[in-house]
């Protein structure tokens, strides 16, 4: 246990968080750094940005209410502490992507509607499954939910989006590195956790195993209605804003449509699971397909 309070301490945190690679930013990014200008002024592109970013919000709000929910599950001190942490986080997450849609051009009196208007109902219905755990002070099924599958599903999906961003939207593409090392972290503590509580609890591998299987689904679903919906590609075409170079996954994104995208997400992140599942004891369920 010496191991596990060292690694996911509050004083870790503080050293390698915010003393860390968030010091000198603002809401996640340089304070000289913002939106492109072809971005800004192109209604289409930004429309896009807008609808995408707001779906970031969604989970990310999801994250925040099941991290501060577990606090009080927990089973034990360490656990709370680095909780405290993770809330923390995902509050800064909400917030840092809430700012990005003030910078889009959203007035912040339309901040709710702009969410709930775009806001995808397979996103909305995985949040809904993850915080009915919560609500039930379910301590594994919820760290499974929370830090191994929303976690892991963001650390993926944000490693796509800086790896598309980094060559042309540095602003965003520098707010994403920080997620995505916030989101290793807490998946992190996700497997470590979990491993020896399911040794101690054999009789939840069933219900967490749907579980995975049912939030699985609603991911995939996400993905396929938001690469079905993107139109940023075809108006950069239009544009001669050509794709830079940009590799992920073994893959060159810049040569990629968004069908291609859609699977490779989907099943890096899926890959992604069966792994980490696999190390604390948990058989990965396929999900149904969309």
């Amino acid at each position: 246990m010496v191991d596990f309070l060292s690694a996911y301490s509050i004083q870790n945190w503080l050293e390698s968080c915010p003393q860390g690679y968030l010091m000198n930013t603002n809401y996640g990014h340089g304070a000289d750094e913002t939106e492109p200008a072809f971005l800004l002024e192109n209604e289409v592109l930004r429309a896009d940005a807008i609808r995408s970013t707001v779906q970031l919000v969604v989970g990310e709000r999801c994250a925040l209410a099941a991290s501060s929910g577990l606090i009080g599950a927990a089973p034990d001190e360490g656990s709370k502490r680095f909780l405290a942490t993770q809330t923390l986080d995902e509050a800064r997450h909400v917030e840092i992507f809430t700012h990005r849609l003030y910078d889009l051009g959203v007035p912040k009196e339309a901040l709710e509607e702009t969410i709930r208007q775009h806001a995808n109902p397979n996103l909305v219905r995985f949040a809904e499954i993850l915080l009915e755990k919560i609500d039930r002070k379910d301590f594994v099924a919820g760290v499974v939910g929370q830090n191994i599958v929303l976690e892991g599903m963001a650390f993926t999906v944000f490693e796509m989006m800086h790896a598309l961003n980094e060559p042309m939207n540095p602003k965003f593409a520098h707010t994403l590195r920080g997620t995505i090392a916030d989101e290793r972290r807490h998946v992190g503590f996700g497997e470590n956790r979990i491993g020896s509580l399911i040794k101690e609890h054999p009789e939840k591998k069933a219900e967490v195993e749907r579980l995975q299987r049912d939030l699985s689904y609603f991911m995939l679903a996400t993905f396929a209605d938001a690469f079905r919906d993107t139109t940023a590609l075809d108006e950069l075409n239009r544009l001669g804003q050509g794709r830079l170079s940009t590799a992920y996954q073994g893959r060159d994104l810049g040569t990629m449509d968004t069908h291609e995208m859609e699977s490779l997400l989907g099943a890096t992140v899926l890959r992604e699971f069966e792994t980490r599942l696999g190390r604390i004891g948990i058989e990965y369920q396929s999900p149904a397909r969309p």
